[in-house]
């Protein structure tokens, strides 16, 4: 029986979505097993169409059901898919790109239009900021802009941010498991040195993030190309080779955006287990979906300890903090405690000390709902306008998530020749290529395209420049 309590500050097609997912994962709903057409449903328990109609497309995305024309919602697979196992009792491990950079002022002078992917243009709630910072340093507390300070991050801050991830990606941790780092490529530094005297070959998705990439073969791993499909990392091939680490960002894959469904988070997590290997989820842009709710975290399912879970404030408030955030399984804080024990936080105290008080204060909640509608509608016209100008020319890949998509050309049209196209036209897009680690398969008719530093008009305008460089159309 589903119980829908309006009077919960929880939405009703979030209660709904939870309560049948937990009813999929007991095995009360079997594979095979038929939902409730959405309009029984709605006339049943007196909701709107609209509200069942949006829980049973959250549980559609995250792969609990399928949904299949003319059979309605059916129930996936989910045998065999709860793990539990014994915590590592120790470290689990053995003793000519093209140029993807955002322009400087300078070279943004060339460019009418620059569609890239990093630097934001969202709202900074710049008076608040004023306001805590003289907050901060009138405090009993100011004395300690004076010190060094805790390596792991203010203890306030830590807590924000546990209560946040519980809510909002269902992440299970407690403060002394969150370390606090100037931004994602800090915290994998820390781990590669955490599983430096151990098996260096780590698994990375294919095509990845080649930030984290460089981290790793700065730090000596070797890197294990893992090929990416329509519904994440393929763990089978990733079974085969003998990785011991994986670094992936499931939620919204980089840069393909495709999401990992539930029964390849479990596979992924029963890898892990068998193989003694440890995940590296890489949280990046989880706040930011358009069409639906995020999706709960690849942590939230790990019951053994496997999951290092990365997080950061750069993709939702600002990478010029320079903050980030790594939650570390329990067993694995005395090797991080021994190893950086002379180490101090890699994040200023102020701006710490400023980010608790924003978030205590309800302020970061408000925010994400403000920068999520505000780049939902930029989102929304960049994928209007691409569909209505370029048609069946273009395929969208990675769409309804994050700041940017994938544009591939259905003629095969090459990187190069449509950079440079665009550019004539005083228009900068950029390559997919220095996100693939194997040259061999390397596509070469795909363009990342970002939507950040740009608002709804000049995202028209330039898509418009954009048909004309490429299609010739006026």
């Amino acid at each position: 029986m589903i119980h829908i309590d309006g009077t919960l500050h929880m939405p009703m097609y979030q209660q709904i979505y939870e309560q049948l997912k937990k009813k999929i994962l007991t095995g009360t709903f079997k594979e095979g097993d038929r939902l409730t057409p959405t309009r029984v449903f709605a006339k049943n328990f007196c909701v709107s169409r609209n509200t069942v109609e949006n829980a049973y497309s959250q549980l559609c995305l995250e792969g609990y059901v399928l949904n299949k024309p003319g059979s309605g919602f059916i129930v996936q697979n989910m045998n065999d898919q709860v793990l539990i196992a014994e915590q590592p009792k120790e470290p689990v491990h053995e003793s000519d790109d093209a140029d993807q950079s955002p322009l400087t002022s300078e070279e943004s002078e060339k460019y009418l239009y620059d569609f890239q992917y990093g630097n934001l243009d969202i709202p900074f709630p710049y008076s608040l900021w004023r306001r805590f910072t003289a907050e901060v340093l009138l405090s009993l507390d100011a004395r300690r802009i004076n010190s060094y300070n805790d390596k792991q991050g203010e203890l306030d801050l830590r807590i924000q941010i546990m209560k946040y991830l519980q809510e909002a990606r269902a992440v299970s941790c407690t403060p002394d498991q969150i370390v606090l780092c100037c931004g994602t490529q800090y915290a994998l530094d820390l781990v590669c040195k955490l599983f430096s005297d151990g098996n260096r070959k780590l698994a990375m998705e294919e095509p990845g993030y080649n930030g984290a990439r460089t981290v790793f073969e700065n730090n000596g791993f070797e890197i294990l190309p893992i090929p990416v499909q329509s519904d994440g990392i393929q763990v089978s091939t990733l079974e085969r080779s003998s990785a011991k680490l994986a670094y992936i960002t499931p939620s919204h894959q980089f840069p393909t955006g495709v999401v990992m469904p539930i029964q390849n988070r479990f596979h992924l997590l029963h890898w892990a287990t068998e193989a003694n290997g440890i995940i590296i989820e890489d949280d990046y842009d989880s706040e930011l979906r358009y069409h639906a709710r995020p999706i709960p975290a690849l942590q939230s399912l790990d019951t053994s300890g496997r999951v290092i879970y990365m997080g950061t404030f750069s993709k939702s408030l600002s990478p010029g903090l320079r903050m980030g955030y790594m939650i570390l399984p329990k067993w694995l804080l005395p090797k991080y405690h021994a190893m950086f024990a002379r180490y101090s936080s890699s994040i200023p105290w102020l701006e710490q000390k400023i980010v608790s008080l924003y978030m205590a204060g309800g302020h970061w909640e408000r925010h994400l709902r403000k920068i999520c509608l505000y780049n939902k509608k930029k989102h929304d016209i960049m994928l209007k306008t691409i569909t209505q100008l370029m048609g069946d020319k273009v395929i969208i890949q990675g769409s309804n998530a994050g700041l940017h998509i994938l544009l591939e050309f259905a003629n095969g049209e090459k990187q190069n020749w449509l950079i440079d196209k665009a550019k004539e036209y005083q228009v900068k897009v950029y390559p997919t290529t220095p996100f693939w680690h194997a040259t061999e398969n390397r596509p070469e008719n795909t363009l990342l395209l970002g939507f950040s530093m740009l608002n709804e008009k000049e995202i028209f305008n330039g898509l418009t420049l954009l048909n004309k460089a490429w299609f010739g159309h006026k």
